[in-house]
């Protein structure tokens, strides 16, 4: 997520004053984070873990392709908007430049899914077609939703910018709701209302107005792509990392029972409470890391830096501790499907280790630092991927593991960049210090 705000930079209060839509972007994210629980819970209810499963693989499938793609596209959107912004320049030709990108992509996506539509459907989606098609169309409709974003938040309007998250959230339980209410039984259907959902959001930004701006001089491909390939291999890289452990599991455990992918991706959505959870604060500290960096303040730069990894350290050993402590029984309450206590706190470490190296990122990315960050990822990846291969028997267990190394891989290359950059007073361009990152 790029978020772009004005920060008051005055003496004394620029380590007190959180910058302008924090409260706004963050109900968004928590409400998009109870409807991701929800959704799990009551498309189980619906179907069962068996016949949920391939829902499980095409959500996992689904957010490691779509914001690892458009996600970059957004941030550069919301960079350019609001650069413009600061010069009193319209952004509507920034959109417009950037809409054939947008449309590139998905036409990309589209093809290769459909050149790999028979091992797609048959290795992940049980034979089920309709699934392969729905996740196709994932891609197309969150091209639009994540370019939505990217103007919200580049034109200030948070409260549309929170309100496109959470009604896309919002819709998808609804209609998932709906359809078991009703006895629906077909998967298909399931796995449509998860393509469709963020058409409701981009409606709802436009019926606040959120999507407005003005004309301006014409847009230059330079002013939209300075770091767009550095960005865009580093968010496929970071999604693919995040997202690949109930991937891993169906493809590996393809003779074992659906449940047992089901009941991992159930893990997964647990362990990441506290990464929803701390989304917001995120969106705060970290549009102010970049503007510290940019105005050449490296002292406040590293205070902001150790205040919002203390903060990372606080959710994270909460979160671990939690995992160990509750994990399995809170698990087993909500989605009736055991998993043990090694599972619950080893998925919980790789999310906090995984929140520090995206922390850690992020002041990277705001020391212009992009092509690092995306190198960090690429060796992350290459960790996970051998750890995968080389590593236990156990299906489980072997996914834990890479998950733990990759993130710790990824976290120790992000501290090393940092702090070289740090060490030669690296800082970013001028219009870098609105740009920030959340996964």
């Amino acid at each position: 997520m790029n978020i772009s705000a004005p920060i008051n930079s005055e003496p004394g209060k620029s380590r007190a004053t959180l910058p302008e839509g924090t409260v706004s972007v963050g109900i968004g994210f928590l409400i998009a984070g109870i409807s991701a629980y929800a959704f799990f819970k009551v498309g189980q209810q619906a179907l069962g873990q068996d016949g949920f499963k391939p829902i499980v693989t095409m959500w996992f499938v689904a957010f490691a392709l779509a914001p690892g793609v458009f996600l970059p596209l957004e941030q550069e959107v919301s960079r350019a908007i609001a650069h413009r912004r600061a010069l009193g320049q319209g952004g509507l030709p920034v959109v417009r430049k950037m809409i054939p990108l947008a449309i590139g992509a998905v036409i990309v996506l589209v093809a290769l899914t459909a050149l790999a539509y028979p091992a797609i459907t048959k290795y992940l989606f049980d034979g089920n077609g309709v699934i392969t098609m729905c996740l196709a169309l994932t891609m197309a409709t969150y091209a639009p939703f994540h370019l939505a974003r990217g103007i919200c938040s580049g034109t200030g309007r948070f409260a549309s910018y929170g309100l496109v998250i959470g009604v896309d959230g919002a819709t998808r339980v609804i209609g998932c709701t709906v359809l078991w209410l009703t006895g629906v039984q077909t998967v298909g259907l399931y796995a449509l209302v998860i393509a469709l959902s963020p058409l409701a959001g981009i409606l709802a930004g436009v019926a606040r107005g959120g999507l407005r701006n003005d004309d301006g001089p014409p847009a230059t491909w330079s002013e939209i792509t300075p770091n767009l390939s550095w960005l865009l291999v580093g968010s496929l890289l970071s999604l693919g990392l995040i997202n690949a452990g109930p991937i891993t599991v169906d493809l590996l455990g393809s003779h074992s029972e659906a449940a047992v992918v089901t009941r991992f991706g159930n893990a997964v959505i647990f362990a990441r409470i506290p990464l929803f959870l701390f989304q917001a604060v995120w969106a705060a500290l970290l549009p102010r890391l970049a503007h510290l960096a940019a105005q050449d303040n490296l002292s406040e730069f590293r205070h902001g830096l150790k205040r919002l990894l203390m903060l990372v350290s606080v959710v994270g050993v909460l979160g671990v501790g939690g995992a160990y402590l509750v994990g399995p029984q809170l698990l087993n309450f909500v989605y009736e499907g055991l998993v043990d206590r090694r599972t619950m706190t080893l998925l919980a470490l790789s999310s906090a280790l995984c929140m520090f190296a995206i922390a850690i990122a992020q002041a990277v990315i705001a020391l212009h630092g992009h092509a690092l960050v995306a190198v960090g990822w690429l060796l992350g990846f290459a960790t996970y991927l051998l750890v995968v291969w080389l590593s236990s028997d156990d299906l489980y267990l072997r996914v834990e593991l890479a998950l733990v190394s990759s993130s710790i891989v990824a976290l120790a290359c992000f501290a090393i960049s940092l702090r070289t950059l740090l060490r030669h007073g690296a800082k970013p361009d001028d219009v870098d210090e609105v740009a920030a990152t959340v996964l």
